[in-house]
């Protein structure tokens, strides 16, 4: 059975929020999974963004489902 160890994202934008601070706007990309066979990589979408992306992802811990997540 896989479990998904960690979660990738990517910077794909930004925004100005309610106090006028601009913030970076993030997309889940795809997952680091733990298999019998050891990690793997699950690329789930190619972010689209102004410029392209640039190929760099942030490696986080996984979300529980009922969490928020602002974006």
């Amino acid at each position: 059975m896989s479990k998904i160890v960690k979660e990738l994202s990517c910077i794909t934008g930004s925004y100005i929020n309610s106090v006028g601070e601009q913030k970076n706007r993030y997309q889940r990309i795809g997952s680091i999974i733990q298999t019998k066979n050891g990690e793997m990589i699950k690329i789930d979408v190619i972010p689209l963004k102004e410029g392209g992306w640039d190929g760099w992802a942030f490696i986080n811990d996984p979300k529980h489902k009922d969490e928020d997540v602002p974006f």
